[in-house]
């Protein structure tokens, strides 16, 4: 998957690779020349008080060594060109990606992961660009002109050359396969640390009321402590990497030195070409002991560009349609489920069996039942949150999966279980409804959400500032802000899905009674497990394991439906029912 993630990607910055590879050359070039320069100085000797030729020999080193820090600061400054603008174009895919998902394929990977992958395993995958950048382009260039350089010096010692090479290659091939489960292992730990982490942030109040800090604190350090287990494991096999290149490095050097020695004693070389010799021999070892330091992030990266290539490779299973159907403008807001039964992957039995329902503008259909019914399952077909097993979805009398998204979405009014608010202010979060929405349309939807009074107490109004998750505000001024989102938007369908159990009843029957004029020409859809918020409906859908069970008004279901006057009768007392 590694090499798979690099051919594809590393062609669009073909230019600026060229570039380093060049002044890699250039750099290696110039490296390699000067111990042959000091060789034939050495051996060759200058002539007493020949200073023209000292000034020019010094021309010639200062002048190579000029061109040497040129080639390395031009190509370290286009490599890490070059690895910036991978890192970012695959954050980018894979956003677009993610951004892409259904809510099947997010529930599979789970946030954690995701955070994850777009980060960490990115930040590997980069750093291994630019490592080879820097490491890959330049080692192989020093180690064949180091070996052919060397050889030219002195044919005799080369020997020492093919018992050394092979054996460094085989030391770290060996420490290397060593630590690549480490490394798989080690990228799913810090996906856990990173879940509980999470999961401890999100939830601090629940934490805190339960006095659960202990248990909480016991879990993480678990979960820390498992990660530590292996990083540690594989930072021991790394560790004895370095020393390892070392102890190959410096017998090399004593063996040269050793027998390079005898050679120059019996006059078979000289003492310059034996210093050149030695020069050759460690840039040698420099370049395979560079690259080495550049294999060890490979299993990382390795672990890492699979997942990443995991997210890549996932189709959503909610798929625009290739030929999207312009829905006729007269039948806006009509909605229709058609025999719908969806059930999740490997479920032993569908989560809604067969539901059908008619709502047309003007109309109010609400849907009630126990808990786990499919309720929200229902409300999240409409706007292809998921996509339906079989059965059908009409939007303005076309399937849900013939609509282009953008279409589909511009027809409908979400408000979730959960209201949730994003970090910015109240303005930027209502304008999520309608970009283009002005202050006075904002402050008419907040009137109909109840929502005027609070805001208007904040110091900065419509600008006030809202922190990510909206946490800086109660739950019910959450949802309240969340309503009128929804309202600003000013769509054809209005889904509530049991948004209003974070209210009061009192503020409960105010939203009410503000949206009824507002939504006379949409069609509304009401989630609600409250009989009082939903007993007003022009037609009430009773949901029971899946299944449609009771259809009708409130007093029809109270006549024919036994689960509806189970669910009345746990909350209503005699007087209200018949109120």
């Amino acid at each position: 998957m590694l090499l798979r993630l690099l051919r594809e990607r590393l062609p669009a910055y073909r230019s600026w690779l060229l570039a380093v590879v060049g002044l890699q050359l250039v750099s290696v070039l110039a490296m390699l020349y000067l111990p042959s320069l000091n060789a034939r100085i050495i051996d060759e000797g200058v002539a007493v008080g020949d200073t023209g030729a000292i000034v020019r020999i010094g021309a010639i080193m200062l002048a190579v060594s000029l061109l040497q820090i040129t080639g390395s600061v031009g190509a370290a400054w286009y490599g890490a060109r070059t690895a910036m603008a991978f890192g970012r174009d695959l954050r980018a895919d894979l956003f677009d990606r993610v951004g892409r998902f259904s809510t099947r394929e997010l529930q599979h990977f789970g946030a954690p992961s995701l955070i994850t992958r777009g980060t960490n395993d990115v930040t590997q995958v980069q750093m291994l660009v630019l490592m080879t950048c820097l490491i890959a382009a330049s080692s192989p260039i020093m180690m064949v002109g180091g070996v052919v350089m060397a050889l030219r010096e002195d044919a005799g010692l080369g020997w020492i050359l093919a018992v050394v090479v092979p054996a460094l290659f085989v030391s770290v091939g060996f420490v290397i396969t060593r630590m690549v489960p480490s490394f798989r292992l080690m990228q799913g730990r810090i996906d856990e640390v990173n879940r509980v982490l999470r999961e401890q942030i999100t939830g601090i109040r629940v934490v805190r009321a339960f006095v659960r800090e202990p248990h909480e604190r016991e879990r993480f350090g678990q979960a820390n402590d498992d990660l530590t287990e292996v990083a540690v494991r594989a930072g021991r096999w790394m560790a004895t990497m370095f020393p390892l290149v070392m102890l190959v490095v410096n017998v090399a050097s004593v063996g040269v030195i050793w027998f390079g020695g005898h050679r120059v004693d019996d006059g078979q070389m000289g003492v310059g070409a034996l210093t050149a010799f030695l020069s050759y021999l460690m840039q040698i070892l420099m370049s395979v002991m560079m690259a080495t330091f550049m294999l060890m992030q490979v299993p990382r990266s390795a672990v890492c560009a699979d997942r990443i290539v995991e997210v890549l490779d996932t189709e959503s299973s909610v798929v625009p349609s290739p030929e999207p159907v312009t829905p006729d403008p007269a039948r806006r807001g009509e909605l229709d489920l058609d025999d719908v039964t969806f059930a999740y992957p490997g479920a032993e039995a569908p989560v809604l069996d067969g539901v059908s329902l008619r709502a047309r503008p003007g109309q109010t259909v609400a849907v009630i039942g126990s808990t786990g019914a499919g309720k929200t399952t229902l409300v999240n077909l409409v706007p292809r949150l998921f996509d339906a097993t079989s059965g059908a979805v009409r939007v303005a009398g076309v399937d849900v999966r013939d609509l282009a998204p953008d279409v589909l979405w511009d027809q409908i009014g979400l408000v979730p279980q959960k209201g949730y608010l994003f970090s910015g202010t109240v303005a930027t979060n209502l304008r999520h409804g309608r970009a283009d929405a002005s202050d006075d349309e904002l402050w008419a939807a907040l009137d109909v959400a109840q929502a005027r009074d609070f805001v208007e107490a904040l110091p900065d109004g419509l600008d006030a500032p809202v922190v990510q998750g909206g946490t800086n505000f109660s739950g019910g001024q959450r949802q309240r802000l969340a309503i009128a989102r929804a309202v600003v938007r000013c769509p054809g369908i209005y889904l509530f899905d049991d948004s209003f159990s974070a209210l009061d009843l009192a503020t409960d029957a105010r939203v009410r009674a503000a949206l009824a004029p507002v939504i006379t020409e949409a069609t509304v859809v009401v989630v609600a497990q409250r009989v009082s918020t939903i007993r007003d409906a022009d037609e009430i859908v009773v949901l029971e394991d899946g299944r449609v069970v009771g259809r009708g008004t409130h007093p029809e279901l109270l006549e024919t439906c036994s689960t509806y006057q189970e669910i009345v009768a746990s909350q209503l007392s005699a007087e209200e029912v018949m109120a």
